[in-house]
């Protein structure tokens, strides 16, 4: 077997930082710091961008979850601006197969995976409506200064290279079903490619730059009550979905102050509510006491973390139910500026590609909320009208004597509060940097059986082994096993910022802006 030594450095800055799965996506958001916007602004543009440029994992047409907190050290505010059901939605529109879908959690399939792709399987979309929410009680730029960089990046295209060439082949199937998905994303019923003796080129967005200058001029509740809105409605409902104009007109993100619990000497905020926030302050409750003395990569600590997981995933499912049976596919934005303001903002379309569904008279790739929904009867987190499902998405903000100190969050799914679990303990009990934490390997105990990467030292799986079943494996591109987190840390004592992403990701990146702090 081959082994390959995957490195990415973390940024060291005394500017503000924006930490990001697309490495341009981040230098959009490090531009507006640069520009004096503040960290929401930062955010909200980074996030707009990579609806853009990385189209498969998050987009206008999902939804979302975002912290802030003032560097002064005041409350952490959260926003949930998840997806919804329509208000027309009922269980009897997901029949069961009979078959299972062969997960941990028993979780029947549903007939033609109706909850899975398709115009049957979208929810409300909440983030352009969360994004214009954050920006005008946060931000200091305007709506349509936060989009003008989308839409520059919607004209230009995405950028096409051998990486994009798999993210399309894995989905071939699914983006082949939809004729606009598949006039935007494939080239003759094949992934789009570069040329022979190219390493890029680019896919423009047309529609969707016309859609976005659009929402710029009118603003950003015409997606929900205006022209906007009404193309959306009438191609929803051209494909068989039973959302309405009544749905849109009546979405609204909600803010509330952050669910908080001590690990330490931090304070770990999560957004309240159905999401991963709740399960990662079990997570890290559990370690505090098991934890002290333990070398963070120890067969020891990782049999701590395989125990904390699996005991905390046991209680969300009898309590919150199921979320997900399939891979999630997420963005994650981690800033800081200059004045130590922190976000934490997490966008999904919930699959690769969402519902795959591109609507022709917007561009817009949906999503598959259905998917979050337990299909069974009687259960937590049942389908039902305008419901929330309950979501994996955990954006964390953690403060240190009172003051931001790291904002973090990831994509994976299930993987994702566990890994950010074990990442926050290698920062706060190993004292790792965050280069040092990012490169030190992962368990996930989100499954039947705990999956350990190759390079933990060799006796960690047999530790773990004794618990639980144990398979081992690479952190690869593809599959994602270990999540794709990503993280900005203040240290307040030396005046730096760091800025940290995923490594084995060859788009993540992060980008320092803005005046020196």
């Amino acid at each position: 077997m081959q082994t390959w030594n995957v490195h990415k450095q973390q940024l060291v800055s005394q500017k503000g930082i924006v930490a990001a799965q697309h490495f341009e996506a981040a230098q959009a958001g490090a531009a507006v710091l640069d520009a004096g916007g503040n960290a929401m602004d930062a955010a909200v543009v980074t996030a707009l961008v990579l609806s853009v440029l990385e189209p498969w994992l998050s987009g206008v047409g999902g939804g979302g979850l975002l912290l802030w907190a003032d560097g002064k050290g005041q409350a952490v505010d959260t926003l949930d601006f998840n997806v919804r059901a329509s208000r027309n939605m009922n269980r009897d529109q997901y029949p069961l197969s009979g078959g299972l879908d062969g997960d941990w959690f028993d979780w029947p399939a549903v007939e033609d995976d109706r909850n899975l792709i398709g115009y049957s399987s979208i929810c409300v979309p909440g983030a352009i409506a969360g994004f214009a929410e954050a920006l005008e009680k946060y931000g200091t730029i305007s709506w349509a200064e936060a989009l003008a960089p989308a839409i520059e990046f919607a004209e230009r295209g995405m950028i096409v290279d051998w990486f994009t060439s798999l993210c399309l082949a894995i989905d071939l199937s699914g983006l082949s079903r939809f004729p606009a998905t598949a006039d935007l994303f494939l080239d003759n019923g094949k992934p789009r490619k570069v040329g022979l003796g190219e390493q890029e080129a680019f896919l423009p967005m047309r529609t969707k730059a016309r859609m976005l200058r659009r929402l710029a001029q009118a603003g950003a509740r015409d997606f929900y009550e205006g022209g906007i809105a009404r193309s959306l409605v009438e191609d929803l409902q051209a494909g068989g979905s039973v959302i309405d104009a009544q749905d849109l007109a009546g979405y609204r993100p909600r803010w509330s102050h952050s669910r908080s619990a001590p690990y330490r000497e931090t304070t770990v905020h999560v957004v309240p509510g159905l999401c991963g926030g709740a399960s990662l302050l079990k997570t890290m409750g559990l370690l505090e006491d098991v934890l002290p003395g333990l070398e963070v990569n120890s067969a020891e600590a990782a049999s701590a973390y395989a125990r904390a997981i699996r005991t905390t995933y046991e209680d969300r499912l009898q309590t919150m139910g199921h979320a997900g049976n399939r891979e999630d596919c997420t963005s994650h934005v981690s800033v800081v500026d200059k004045d130590g303001n922190m976000v934490s903002l997490t966008n999904t379309l919930l699959s690769r590609f969402g519902s795959k569904v591109l609507l022709p008279q917007s561009g817009i790739l949906m999503n598959n909320g259905m998917m979050w929904f337990d299909p069974r009867d009687g259960v937590p987190n049942a389908i039902a009208p305008s419901a929330q499902p309950l979501a994996n998405m955990s954006p964390a903000i953690l403060h240190r004597e009172g003051k931001p100190w790291l904002a973090i969050g990831a994509a994976g799914g299930r993987q994702i509060f566990p890994a950010l679990a074990q990442l926050i303990s290698y920062l706060v009990d190993g004292g790792l940097t965050l280069d040092e934490a990012f490169h030190a390997p992962r368990l996930d105990g989100s499954g039947p059986t705990i999956v350990i990467d190759r390079t933990a030292e060799p006796d960690v799986a047999a530790a773990v082994a004794e618990h639980y079943p144990v398979r081992i494996t690479s952190n690869t591109l593809h599959p994602v096993c270990f999540a794709i987190p990503s993280a900005v840390l203040n240290d307040r004592s030396s005046g730096e910022r760091f800025g940290m992403v995923h490594p084995v990701n060859p788009w993540t990146g992060a980008a320092a802006g803005g005046a020196d702090g």
